[in-house]
Formats: structure tokens, C-alpha cells, sequence
């Protein structure tokens, strides 16, 4: 694909997002979700193989079904109650539908096998893409028409931590794994949106720079498979080296970045005396540290049956490194010292 016409179609993802942020009326808001769906289908089928055309196909058929539903509850809205404003969804009915189809754009449980299967398509760049800046607009419209007290973003939340990590168990891929990953971090952050915003917002930026840069040392890597992950340490020791940490990171334990948004989390559920929803939310976080763990010990404590450093250059070259991973890296890895400042910030 022509520089020119990548630069573009970025470009046009970034202003369909703008516009949905922006946007008050629904159907400025759903017009931005649109151009933001049609902006990334190019990208997603630019290699021309099989795979990339059907994850393509699926996901604009998926995302077809949830603009469609969201038009229509957007619609059922302002037949019932005569507004179109986006923080105006006072209707049960209108709201469950609006909620439901941007769970579907979301990937959130029980809405979720699409994702998996769509990255599994696509390489790795494209596949950070959708994990991270298509989450955006969804996300900042479902914090606006959230109520205040809805069991049916709990449900999702909760479904989507435990389906997120349970499903992720048995997998090889590593595309599958970081989507199952993105499922469970959104089940977090649903969870506590409707309580905490705030907090809702500090976990979407830590959950994007971890996968960034853990993308990208995929990406740097051309790793794809968990059994290509044992030669990875002769192609590139010092991010070899980095890996676990992040995927660790990911996994929420201390000392790393990603500890701070689940500690927040459950302290914030626990503020709000959801002692139950805290322990469920804790415990279904195990299940994703297991393949994380899984990932971890495959690159550092164990080798393939060719392993010699020679040959693992000379068959795969030398990787290609991206500017940006060590910044990520950095960030994905030492940002929790600045915990008490966060905390500070929030409570103002």
C-alpha cells in the first residue's frame, strides 16, 4: 500500500474518532464510529492473503450489526423520549440496546468471539490498531449514556474478565492470547466506569501502553507463535529480556505499571462496599496471569531444538527495531512509583 494512502486512511481513522468524541448528537457520533469502521477496513486488508480478507469481512460485518443496533436504539430514544443528545438516553430500553451494541463494537463477553478470530487475520501492527485506538470512541461513548447504577455493565465486566482469561488458557497464538488480554483489561475497566471514571480512564491509558509495547516487541521479533518465542532470546536478548517484565506488567503484578489500575480498581470497588465484585474481579485476574506466566517461562527458560545464535540470525535476520518500543517499554514497566502523585490527582 502507498505511503501516501496509509498516511490518509490514518488520518481518517483519527478524525472518525475525533468526531465521536466530540459529538453530542447521536447521530454525529454514530456518522464518526462509521468513518472510524471504514478508515481501518483498507488497513486491515492491505496484504491481500486469505486471512486478512476474512478477518477483514468479519469484523466490517460485525461492526455493521453494531452500528446498525446502535442506530436503531438511538432512534427507539428519540421516538420515546424526544432527544438525541448522547448524555440524554433516559429510556431502559433504548439504553440496554445503545450499551449492547457498543459492547459489541467493544469485543466485551458475551459479545467477544469476533476479536480473537479478527486478530488472528491481521499482522501485528494492524492487530495493536484494533486493540488499543479502536477501543477509544466506543469506550468514550459508553461512559457517557452509562447509568449510575447498571448490573448490566457489571455482568459484561465480570464476563469478560473471567471469558478473557478462561479462553486464553489453551492458546498458542500469541494474536489470540493479546486479544483474550484485551477482553479481560476491558471487562476491568467497564466495571468500574459507571462508578469511577476517572479511574476508568487511568486504566485505558496504562492497558494501551503495555500492549503497545508489547506488540511491538512482537512485532520486532516477527513472533507469532508461542513455539517461536524459544528463539527469541538469539535474535534479540535485551528485549528477550524485557518481554516477561511487560507481559508481567500486563498480568497486574507489583512492582510493574500494570499493578496501579487494578489496584485502583479494587480499591475503589471496595469504597463502594462491593467487598464480592472486588474478590471475583481479583480472582478472574489469576486466570490471566497464568498465561502470561505461560508466555514468560516459554521465552526465558526454555530453548528450542535449533538454538544456536548463528543459525536463528542468518535463517530470520537481524530484527527490525521501532523507535518508539523503548520509550513503551520504560513506561509499561516503571510507572508505578508515580502511584501516589496519580492518587493525588484524582482525589483533587
Amino acid at each position: 500500500m502507498p505511503a501516501m494512502l496509509t498516511t490518509v486512511l490514518l488520518l481518517t481513522l483519527g478524525l472518525g474518532t475525533t468526531i465521536a468524541f466530540a459529538s453530542s448528537h447521536w447521530l454525529v457520533a454514530w456518522m464518526g464510529l462509521e468513518i472510524n469502521t471504514l478508515a481501518i477496513l483498507p488497513l486491515m486488508a492491505r496484504h491481500h492473503h486469505p486471512r486478512a480478507t476474512e478477518a477483514t469481512t468479519k469484523y466490517f460485518l460485525i461492526q455493521a450489526t453494531a452500528a446498525s443496533l446502535l442506530l436503531f436504539a438511538t432512534c427507539s430514544n428519540a421516538w420515546l423520549t424526544g432527544e438525541w443528545q448522547v448524555t440524554q438516553a433516559g429510556h431502559a430500553l433504548p439504553s440496554t440496546m445503545a450499551i449492547l451494541a457498543l459492547a459489541l463494537k467493544l469485543g466485551l463477553a458475551p459479545l467477544h468471539t469476533w476479536l480473537p478470530e479478527v486478530i488472528q487475520g491481521l499482522d501485528l501492527s494492524v492487530g495493536l490498531v484494533l486493540s488499543t485506538w479502536q477501543k477509544l470512541a466506543p469506550l468514550a461513548l459508553l461512559a457517557q449514556i452509562a447509568p449510575s447504577d447498571s448490573k448490566l455493565l457489571i455482568v459484561l465486566g465480570v464476563m469478560s474478565t473471567f471469558l478473557g482469561g478462561w479462553a486464553g488458557l489453551n492458546q498458542v497464538q500469541i494474536r489470540k492470547i493479546l486479544a483474550y488480554s484485551s477482553i479481560a483489561h476491558l471487562g476491568w475497566m467497564v466495571i468500574v466506569l459507571q462508578f469511577s471514571p476517572t479511574i476508568m480512564l487511568l486504566a485505558l491509558i496504562i492497558y494501551i501502553i503495555m500492549t503497545t509495547a508489547a506488540f511491538l516487541i512482537f512485532e520486532m521479533n516477527k513472533t507469532t507463535t508461542i513455539n517461536q518465542l524459544n528463539i527469541a532470546w538469539a535474535k534479540s536478548p535485551a528485549v528477550t529480556a524485557l518481554a516477561p517484565l511487560i507481559l508481567l506488567s500486563l498480568g497486574g503484578l507489583p512492582p510493574l505499571t500494570g499493578f496501579m489500575s487494578k489496584w485502583l480498581i479494587l480499591t475503589e470497588l471496595m469504597v463502594k462496599d462491593l467487598a464480592l465484585l472486588a474478590t471475583l474481579t481479583a480472582l478472574s485476574a489469576l486466570l490471566s496471569l497464568y498465561f502470561y506466566l505461560r508466555l514468560s517461562y516459554t521465552m526465558t527458560l526454555t530453548a528450542g531444538s535449533n538454538n544456536l545464535t548463528a543459525t536463528a540470525l542468518w535463517r530470520l535476520g537481524p530484527p527490525q527495531h521501532f523507535a518508539p518500543t523503548p520509550l513503551f517499554a520504560a513506561m509499561a514497566l516503571m510507572l508505578l512509583p508515580l502511584m501516589p502523585s496519580v492518587i493525588t490527582l484524582l482525589l483533587q
